[in-house]
């Protein structure tokens, strides 16, 4: 194990140029549900920048997995638009990989024009509709959508395929108990609701064998009661190892749908977040409920390190630490821990460069404040405030 987060690495059948990854965060540069020259600047930007892997988000299986009509529906309508992407990521010297997913729950029906499915009924805090309970049906043909979107993505040339199985997305609300409330042979015990993380990942991998690298995102924590406790996301962790299907697991927290702050931790822009949603939606978050969903978290450097190094302690694949991570020394540490890669976010928004100014020794570490404000902005472009006001254009 290197302790240099800057030396070449092995992903599965994949050679990146170093151990950084751009997490999947939504671009908001798919206003047709088509690969745009702004969505293909957004990640060339950061492969100039010097990052290994950059991930694509948010790729949806089925249209009723979108999170809402603005993303993009993986198809053959959409192959050429991909390929123009995969093919200037590749020509800075990057990888990149897809997030293929479906929202289940998190989905808004109202905007898809197609209700969204869930482990359970239940009401959608976004489209103010019901969200149906998945029939045996729903989650053959999500299984066999999964398939085809991977497929077409290899045919496209991605490098890697990270299947979402966190922030209470479809795969996640199985896992959550608080969220399936089911009788049947995908609820009660942690087997029966894993069993859907686990079909599609052996699905997805018999498509693809060793053709792209395979990963998937997994939760740490939901941070809600009911929500994967670390005692379950570890469990879980260690069923997807012994199926063997999967490169690597990037750990990741929090829920889209119960608590989105236990993901992002620092500033909480609630004014900034009325603002972007539908009057509904806005009217909605001025109540004590509304405002809480919010939660406050302090920020901390690498603030998922201590859980995740129970699941580095258990597991011997591959494992991507995600949440915080600024600094050059955190991502030594990180190897120094036994993590092949460390996944960066908010500090790459904030600083497309940062991997090759770490690298070169010209920072010790980036200059993100986490105040949050670009969580906001998904819906209209995804971006980081402040260094839009310091050019002056407003946000």
């Amino acid at each position: 194990m290197t302790s240099d987060p800057f030396a070449p690495a092995a992903l599965g059948p994949v050679r990146l140029r170093n151990r950084t990854v751009k997490a999947a965060t939504f671009e908001g540069r798919t206003p047709e549900g088509q690969v745009t020259d702004e969505l293909i600047e957004y990640h060339a930007v950061v492969g100039r920048g010097g990052v290994g892997l950059t991930t694509v988000a948010y790729l949806a299986v089925a249209p009723e997995g979108r999170t809402h009509r603005e993303q993009i529906v993986v198809g053959e309508h959409s192959l050429a638009g991909l390929r123009r992407l995969t093919d200037a990521v590749h020509g800075t010297g990057a990888a990149i990989a897809g997030q293929v997913g479906h929202a289940g729950p998190v989905a808004n029906g109202r905007s898809n024009g197609v209700k969204a499915i869930g482990a359970s009924r239940m009401p959608s805090p976004l489209s103010m509709q019901m969200i149906r309970s998945a029939t045996e049906a729903d989650l053959t043909r999500v299984t066999r959508a999964y398939v085809a979107a991977a497929r077409l993505l290899v045919r496209a040339g991605f490098d890697v395929l990270e299947l979402h199985m966190a922030h209470s997305y479809l795969i996640s609300s199985f896992l959550a108990p608080g969220l399936n409330r089911r009788k049947d042979s995908w609820g009660g015990s942690l087997e029966n609701r894993a069993r859907l993380g686990r079909q599609v990942a052996r699905a997805v991998r018999d498509e693809v064998g060793s053709e792209v690298a395979v990963t998937a995102k997994v939760s740490l924590s939901d941070g809600f009661k009911g929500g994967v406790t670390t005692d379950e996301g570890l469990a879980y962790a260690q069923l997807l190892e012994a199926d063997g299907c999967l490169d690597a697991l990037q750990l990741s927290g929090g829920s889209s749908l119960m608590n989105p702050m236990y993901l992002f931790r620092g500033g909480t822009p609630v004014a900034e977040f009325a603002r972007s949603m539908p009057l509904v939606v806005r009217a909605g978050m001025r109540t004590p409920v509304g405002r809480s969903f919010l939660k406050a978290y302090p920020f901390e450097e690498a603030y998922f390190r201590e859980k995740a190094l129970r699941f580095r302690s258990s597991l011997s694949m591959p494992l991507m630490l995600l949440g915080g991570i600024n600094r050059r020394d955190t991502m030594e540490q990180a190897m120094a821990d036994g993590f092949e890669f460390v996944a960066m976010g908010r500090a790459l928004l904030r600083e497309p460069d940062l991997v090759d100014r770490l690298a070169a020794g010209r920072a010790d570490a980036g200059v993100c404040i986490h105040c949050n404000r670009c969580m906001p902005t998904i819906y209209s472009g995804t971006r980081c405030p402040v260094v839009a006001e310091a050019a002056g254009s407003g946000c």
